[in-house]
């Protein structure tokens, strides 16, 4: 199985507002950039997509060392999405999850992988973190752009 680093951020301008997500994929000293940006959207929704669209990149199952700054993401794959599954989508606090939509989208570009969360923090100098940062204020400053801010 392929060792693959994967490194994702999510931005936003305004929350809600013109947002970019941004991922590196690192392999045996290959390295890919992907970013993209959305109109109207939020932080979460952003760092969210960035590790969707990292994992889906990916053609054959991977084991894959992940690193984002988001607790958010991370815990809601680690530590939350089995109790949204039982209780049928509702937070502990009965309410709907939030982004439920791409939570089962992350769920399932994970399939098949072997995912290893790490969280770094954000803005503290790792080169993976700043760089996937980069990425997502690239997609979120083109968001910018389009909606003539």
């Amino acid at each position: 199985m392929k060792k693959v680093i994967l490194y994702t951020d999510g931005a936003c301008s305004g929350n809600p507002g013109p947002g970019g997500w941004g991922a590196l994929l690192m392999h045996e000293g290959l390295e890919k950039e992907l970013y993209g940006a959305e109109a109207n959207t939020t932080n979460n929704r952003m760092e969210l997509r960035a590790v969707i669209e990292g994992l889906k990149a990916l053609k054959s199952p991977c084991e894959i060392m992940l690193y984002t700054d988001s607790t958010y993401v991370m815990k809601g794959m680690t530590e939350w999405l089995a109790g949204w599954k039982r209780n049928n989508w509702k937070t502990a606090a009965k309410k709907p999850v939030k982004n439920a939509d791409l939570w089962l989208e992350l769920e399932a570009a994970a399939g098949g992988h072997q995912v290893h969360w790490h969280w770094v923090k954000g803005h503290a100098g790792d080169p993976g973190n700043e760089r996937a940062d980069a990425l997502a204020r690239r997609g979120s400053e083109e968001a910018m752009q389009k909606a003539g801010k």
